[in-house]
């Protein structure tokens, strides 16, 4: 059956538009930050720690619906599925810093990790105090002796609401992180998924499940759960799901917790509700006190089926912050209603988002010269790039279903959206000299469009390997390797990745390798090289179990399936060969 999303035709800007709706409906009580994809809550009290929370898009209520009184002051919004960025992050908090602090409270996923991390530094240079709680509640993601390998899930709805009464009631920077960090870890979570959700732009689902299967421990990005088995009633879902939790918590009589039973997407609220009657009844068996409860939908991937549980344990210390009143369109909770947000905003001007073609066309391309070259002057450096961005561009359905196998079907829509961005600059570039500022410009593109870990990784294979570096006009095989050498380390330094852990590092480790094997020889020689390299990397790839990303938690089943950040870079150094041989596709 086709997949039937309620979506204008350039989906490119889906984030936008969404954002754009949200802020116009409710705008008494939000403005956007900018131009980016970016809102802040119009009524935040004065003189406070500044709390900005976020992540990719797709999750909705999260994390646009946890911003308003009581909870975040601002909200970064990624891609769907994929982190913001680290200028749209730093811009968050610059328009929310009061001059005590900015916490930023987001899931723990890699990208987010990294994107978040260098918005920090960014925020480090402008002088104002950072600090982050990364959401680990998913317990079936990774065992408890490897709990910050876990993701974060709907346990971020009680760490926002903690995190934001904290700030509210005018606490310290130190205190109000540490009673964040206490909320975070109180909480556990899991879920089942029982059908798929879908990203806009694909075709096929993120996985699929037969009629009578579920998924055990499901990703809200649609990542493969630890464990696929048959459907069964509603207390024989729930009874398995206590266990895990009541055994991941040490949970026992006369313990106090809060409750939360969150719709994955598609899931009505009879349904839910059921889970809870069920769900009761083993609390109630075993003396364990329910301090408060919520049934709804909280965190969702798009229209996922199925549901989480989550449980926060609480006591004195947490309860008020808890029970404190808070208001946004989706989440309320005390005496804040909507009338306490400002109610004269004036005539303001609506901001119109930018318009952003879908340019998937190919550029016109030209070489210095027929047959192959020897090196590369800027003009063939930029056609290059731009040539190697709409071969990624074109690969964007292979890229999306090689990542959907293991993955959350997203990477193929990220690198086609950064280096489409990558391509617009490189087109305006027509009169730069220096090879290395091209280089940069297109990195410094994906960087900061893409999000998600991707952006970081591959902003940084142009951009790491072109900072610093004294200007030339023209590009030789030897410049080429020492570049990619430097943008190896400074990817393993961020990411932490080695050869072996499924991830683009496998492709591009022995491609580096075999350029500085090949070094001395012609260009095409070592772009042959390091070609040959990715492409023996990517397939080693099938080979390994995932220790990075949203493939990590499904150990050996990740085995015989390729990595899509590997593929993304054995095509790019399949495009750079192309343009250097003059073998254009």
């Amino acid at each position: 059956m086709a997949l039937k999303k309620i979506l204008n035709s350039d989906v490119e800007n889906v984030v936008e538009q969404m954002l754009s709706g949200y802020v116009s409906a409710y705008k008494r009580y939000y403005k956007r930050i900018g131009e980016y994809n970016a809102i802040r809550y119009r009524g935040a009290r004065k003189d406070k720690v500044a709390l900005v929370i976020g992540g990719g898009s797709g999750h909705e209520p999260l994390f646009t619906g946890y911003c308003g009184a009581g909870l975040a002051d601002a909200v970064a919004s990624g891609n769907i599925c994929a982190s913001p960025n680290p200028e749209l992050i730093y811009e968050t908090a610059k328009a929310v810093d009061q001059g005590r602090g900015v916490l930023f409270v987001y899931g723990n996923y890699a990208g987010d990790n990294l994107n978040f991390d260098m918005a920090e530094e960014l925020c480090a240079a402008d002088g104002i105090r950072t600090a982050h709680v990364r959401v680990w509640d998913d317990c079936a993601s990774a065992p408890k002796e490897r709990i910050t390998d876990r993701r974060g899930i709907a346990g971020d709805v009680f760490v926002i609401k903690v995190a934001g009464a904290a700030c509210d009631a005018g606490l310290d920077f130190d205190e109000v992180l540490r009673l964040t960090e206490k909320a975070r870890d109180n909480i556990n979570t899991i879920g089942v998924a029982t059908s798929p959700g879908t990203l806009p732009g694909n075709d096929k689902p993120t996985f699929e499940l037969g009629d009578d299967e579920i998924e055990f421990g499901m990703g809200l990005h649609g990542e493969p759960g630890i464990e696929r088995t048959k459907m069964k009633p509603a207390d024989q879902l729930v009874d398995r799901m206590y266990a895990e939790l009541k055994a991941e918590m040490g949970l026992k009589s006369g313990d106090e917790i809060a409750v939360l039973v969150n719709g994955l997407g598609a899931t009505p609220l009879l349904e839910l509700n059921i889970v809870y009657y069920d769900l009761h009844k083993h609390f109630a068996a075993d003396g364990i006190k329910v301090y408060d409860a919520e049934v709804k939908t909280y965190c969702t991937c798009m229209e996922m089926g199925g549901f989480s549980i989550t449980i926060l344990r609480v006591d004195d210390e947490l309860k008020p912050y808890l029970d404190a009143p808070c208001y946004s369109p989706f989440y309320a909770k005390g005496s804040f209603s909507g009338a306490s947000a400002p109610a004269d905003i004036g005539e303001e001007e609506e901001e119109e988002p930018e318009f952003d073609e879908n340019d998937v066309e190919a550029a016109p391309i030209t070489r210095s010269r027929e047959g192959v070259l020897e090196s590369l002057n800027a003009d063939d450096v930029r056609n290059m790039l731009i040539y190697v961005a709409d071969k990624i561009i074109a690969n964007k359905p292979y890229l999306t279903e090689v990542d959907s196998v293991i993955g959350d079907g997203d990477h193929g829509i990220g690198m086609a959206g950064g280096m489409q961005k990558a391509k617009r600059k490189l087109l305006k570039m027509e009169d730069e000299k220096n090879v290395y500022d091209l280089f940069g410009a297109a990195g410094q593109a994906m960087l900061m469009s893409m999000g998600g870990a991707s952006g970081v990784i591959f902003g940084s294979l142009y951009l790491a390997g072109a900072k610093d570096s004294e200007p030339e006009e023209i590009l030789t095989g030897d410049d080429l390797i020492d570049m990619e050498k430097k943008s190896l380390r400074a990817i393993q330094e961020r990411g932490k990745a080695e050869v072996g852990d499924k991830t683009m590092v496998d492709a591009l480790s022995p491609a580096v390798d075999a350029m500085e094997a090949a070094r001395g020889g012609s260009l095409i020689e070592i772009l042959r090289a390091a070609e040959e390299g990715a492409r023996t990397g990517m397939e080693n790839t099938k080979n390994y179990v995932a220790k990075f990303g949203r493939a990590k938690s499904l150990m050996e089943r990740a085995i015989g399936h390729q990595d899509a950040g590997a593929t993304s870079v054995y095509l790019i150094f399949q495009g750079m060969r192309e343009f250097v041989e003059g073998d254009l596709r």
